[in-house]
This record gives structure tokens, C-alpha cells and sequence, in this order.
């Protein structure tokens, strides 16, 4: 599959890193306008994995190349003090739906540190990824390319939920570096 990846930070390129070990060919870009349109109109699935402070800029300039694919939105919506900016009422990836609606927004891969995100695992544990999007078919997809990773891939149901799965990013992020437990954290789903 081809896989384009606005964003080539530790996300970015973690991410990357698990999907080509599964023989995906995936295409990182970085702040380039037209890398990341010529990115995106290549891709068959589109990843935003940018700073939320970006994210506008990037759909911007991905523009109509989103329509009709799954837009991966990997993006903890914080504020410069390090608060969650949207919540409650919204999440990031609703409004990125809002912002691209041809586009089939999928959130995901957003409560894994980077340093995990291209195995899906933590000291040989699977980590769950949560995964949650209108769109049945889009969401099937990232499921399979989490599980391919090494993610116990889990369907956290409509898009809106995204509200949820931003607040946990939220949560292990305040764990790992308020709380001092370090980055050696993941979340799993029991059942």
C-alpha cells in the first residue's frame, strides 16, 4: 500500500519504520508545501502525524488530495501549556473532519509514545490501538495496518469518540512526565 506520511518527526518516522517493515511504501514529508500535496495525491492512505499548531497549514495544503481516503490523524491536540486545546464537546480529528469532509478521518496511534509506535509494543507487551472513525472501511484499514505493526488493534467505535482517545493521550503523557513514571507506558485494552 502506498502510504503518504505528513509529518517525518519521531511520530512520523517511527511510524514509518513499523509500516515499511511490513512492505508498505511509505512517503515522509515534512513543511514542504508541495512535498506534502505531491505526497498526498500519491497516497492511498495519508497519515497526520504534525504538531496541532500544523495541522490546519497541512490540510491545507494536502487540499482535495484527502477525498475519499483515510486520513489517519495521529495528532494530541495541546496547547503551548501543554494542555488539551479541544475536548469534551470535539476532538482534533472531528475537526479535521470538518475541515476536510471528502476526506475519511480515522483516529489512531495518538496514546502510544513514538519510541513504540513502530513495533506496537512496550518491554514485549502489545500496546492497544485505539481506533475510531465513521467510516467502516477506512477504519477496517488502519486496523489491519496497526495489527501488521504489532498493535493489539482495537475498534473504539465512531469518530467521536476521538474526544475519549485524545483525552487518554492526555492522561499517559501526564503520567509519563508529570507523574515521572517515564515513557515506558502503554495502554492495554483486557477482554
Amino acid at each position: 500500500m502506498k502510504i503518504a506520511m505528513i509529518g517525518d518527526g519521531n511520530v512520523g518516522s517511527a511510524l514509518k519504520r513499523g509500516l515499511e517493515r511490513n512492505r508498505h511504501e511509505v512517503r515522509a514529508v515534512g513543511r514542504d508545501p508541495k512535498a506534502v500535496r505531491d505526497a498526498g495525491a500519491w497516497g492511498e492512505v495519508i497519515f497526520l502525524a504534525v504538531p496541532f499548531a500544523a495541522v490546519d497549514d497541512a490540510l491545507r495544503e494536502l487540499g482535495e488530495t484527502v477525498n475519499g481516503k483515510p486520513l489517519v490523524d495521529c495528532i494530541n491536540p495541546l496547547g503551548k501549556d501543554m494542555q488539551l486545546a479541544v475536548g469534551y464537546t470535539t476532538s482534533a480529528a472531528e475537526e479535521a473532519q470538518k475541515k476536510a469532509p471528502g476526506a475519511k478521518v480515522v483516529k489512531a496511534f495518538n496514546t502510544v509514545f513514538a519510541q513504540w509506535m513502530d513495533s506496537g509494543r512496550v518491554n514485549d507487551q502489545p500496546i492497544t490501538a485505539f481506533i475510531a472513525s465513521d467510516d467502516t472501511q477506512a477504519k477496517g484499514t488502519v486496523l489491519q495496518l496497526a495489527k501488521e505493526i504489532g498493535f493489539d488493534a482495537v475498534d473504539a467505535g465512531p469518530l467521536r469518540n476521538a474526544r475519549w482517545i485524545e483525552s487518554m493521550a492526555y492522561l499517559i503523557i501526564s503520567m509519563a512526565y508529570v507523574q515521572k513514571m517515564g515513557p515506558q507506558l502503554g495502554f492495554r485494552l483486557i477482554r
